[in-house]
C-alpha cells in the first residue's frame, strides 16, 4: 500500500512537471516571433565574413596608417627662413631708404637654411617605417585568422547541435508514443506502474537535454552572427554533408613545419618584430652621425659691406653624446627578440605536429569499419521498439539500449565534429588551407 501511494505521488508530480514544462515551452514560443532562416554554406559564409567584419575594418585602416607614414618618411625636412630688420632708427619707423650717396639705410637681414641628413638616416627611417608597415600587416593576418578559427569553430558547432536536436526531438516523438501507449495499458493493468514512471523520468531527462542543447544553439548562433554583423531576429543554418573527408593530402612534418613558417601570422609577427628591431639598430647607429645644416644669408647695411651674401653652414661636435644609450638599447633589443624568434620557431614546430597528430587520431576514429558499426546499429534501433511492444524484451533492457543509442549516436555527431575542428586547427597552424 505504502508504496502505491508513493508511486501515484510520484506519477502525480512528474505529470504536473510535464505540464508546467510544456506550458513553458508554448509561452516561450508564443512571446518569440519566428526567425528568418539563413542558409549558408561555409564559402558563403566566409565571404559575408571577410566583406563586414568590422575588427577586419579596423585593422585595414592601421595598415593605411602606417603606408602613410612611410610616405611621411621619405620627405625632406622644409627649409628654415630667418628675417631680421630695424623697426626703430633715430627717429624713423622702418628705415629702409638711401642716404645721399646711394647708400641703404636701415638693416634687413635674411637666412634660408635647410637641413641635410646624413649617413643614410632618412632612407633608414623610411625601411623603419615599411618594416611597421609588414607589422601590422602580419597583425591583420592575425586577427582575420582567429575570427576565422572562431567562425568555422561556431559554424560547425551548430551543424552538431542542429543534429543532437534532430536526434532528441526523433527520440521525443518515440517515448511519447511509448508513453501514450503505455498510458493505455496502465489503465489495463496490463504493465505495473513503477514502468509508466521510468518513461516518463527518461522524457524529463530528454526535455533537460533539449533545453542545454538549445541554450548552447543560442550561445553560438549570437557568436556567429556578431563575427558575421547580421542582427535582427535570424537562425543561421549551416548547410553540411552528414560526413566528412577522411582524406589527407600527402605532406611531411617538415613540408607542413615549413609552409607553416612562411604562413603562419603568429610566427611571422615575430620575424617582423625581428626586422623591425634590426632596422632600428641601423637607424640609431646612423643617428651617431651629425647632420649639416646649410643655407645662404644676405645682410644690408650691417656689414663691412653694404649689401652681403654669405654662405653658412652648422653640424653639431659629437663630443659626448654619440647616442650611445640608444644604440645599445637597440642592440639589446635586437637579442631579445632573437631569443623570442627562437622560442616561437620551437613552439611552431611542436603546434604543427601536434595538431597533425590530432588530426590522424580524429581521422582513424572515423574510419569505414565505424561506419559500419553505426549503420548496422541505427537499423537495430529502428527494431528495438516493436520488440518491447512484443514483450520480447524487459523495459530494463528497452532503456539501457535507448540511453546506449542516443549516446552512440551523440558521440557520432562529436566525432564528425572533431574531425572538422581538427582540419581547421591544422589549417589555423599553417596559416593556409592545407587541407580542403
Amino acid at each position: 500500500m505504502l508504496y502505491k501511494k508513493l508511486a501515484t505521488n510520484l506519477c502525480a508530480l512528474c505529470c504536473v512537471y510535464l505540464l508546467q514544462t510544456n506550458v513553458l515551452f508554448a509561452q516561450v514560443q508564443l512571446s518569440l516571433p519566428a526567425a528568418d532562416t539563413l542558409k549558408l554554406e561555409i564559402k558563403q559564409a566566409e565571404a559575408v565574413f571577410l566583406d563586414s567584419n568590422l575588427q577586419l575594418l579596423a585593422q585595414r585602416y592601421n595598415i593605411q596608417s602606417g603606408k602613410a607614414l612611410v610616405e611621411q618618411a621619405k620627405k625632406w625636412d622644409n627649409p628654415v627662413l630667418n628675417t631680421d630688420q630695424n623697426i626703430y632708427s633715430g627717429n624713423s619707423f622702418f628705415q629702409h631708404s638711401v642716404d645721399a650717396h646711394g647708400n641703404p639705410q636701415g638693416e634687413i637681414f635674411m637666412q634660408v637654411q635647410q637641413l641635410i641628413k646624413t649617413a643614410g638616416k632618412r632612407g633608414k627611417q623610411v625601411d623603419l617605417a615599411r618594416a611597421n608597415v609588414n607589422m601590422e600587416e602580419w597583425q591583420f593576418r592575425s586577427v582575420m585568422r582567429n575570427l576565422k578559427a572562431l567562425l568555422f569553430k561556431d559554424f560547425y558547432t551548430i551543424a552538431q547541435l542542429e543534429g543532437n536536436a534532430r536526434l532528441y526531438n526523433e527520440n521525443m516523438q518515440r517515448l511519447m508514443q511509448l508513453k501514450n501507449a503505455q498510458e493505455q495499458e496502465l489503465k489495463a493493468g496490463n504493465i505495473a506502474r513503477k514502468e509508466y514512471l521510468r518513461v516518463q523520468a527518461l522524457i524529463i531527462s530528454l526535455q533537460q537535454d533539449m533545453t542545454e542543447n538549445a541554450r548552447d544553439m543560442n550561445d553560438a548562433q549570437s557568436e556567429l552572427k556578431t563575427i558575421l554583423r547580421i542582427t535582427g531576429n535570424k537562425y543561421i543554418k549551416p548547410i553540411v554533408t552528414d560526413t566528412e573527408s577522411t582524406e589527407l593530402p600527402k605532406l611531411s612534418i617538415q613540408a607542413l613545419v615549413d609552409s607553416a613558417k612562411h604562413n603562419n601570422t603568429d610566427y611571422q609577427q615575430q620575424v617582423s618584430q625581428l626586422q623591425y628591431n634590426q632596422q632600428n639598430f641601423r637607424l640609431q647607429k646612423a643617428l651617431a652621425a651629425p647632420d649639416i645644416t646649410i643655407g645662404t644669408e644676405f645682410d644690408q647695411a650691417a656689414n663691412y659691406a653694404p649689401n652681403y651674401f654669405g654662405l653658412a653652414i652648422s653640424f653639431p661636435l659629437p663630443f659626448w653624446d654619440r647616442n650611445q644609450g640608444n644604440i645599445k638599447s637597440a642592440h639589446y633589443q635586437v637579442k631579445q627578440q632573437e631569443a623570442t624568434m627562437y622560442d616561437a620557431e620551437v613552439k611552431l614546430q611542436n603546434d604543427v605536429m601536434n595538431a597533425y597528430q590530432k588530426l590522424l587520431l580524429s581521422i582513424r576514429l572515423s574510419s569505414n569499419d565505424n561506419s559500419r558499426f553505426y549503420k548496422d546499429y541505427y537499423q537495430l534501433q529502428k527494431n528495438i521498439m516493436e520488440s518491447y511492444n512484443k514483450r520480447q524484451i524487459s523495459l530494463i533492457e528497452f532503456l539501457d539500449f535507448f540511453n546506449d543509442y542516443q549516446a552512440v549516436r551523440q558521440k557520432e555527431l562529436q566525432q564528425i565534429l572533431n574531425l572538422r575542428l581538427a582540419k581547421e586547427e591544422l589549417n589555423d597552424i599553417e596559416g593556409t588551407d592545407i587541407i580542403k
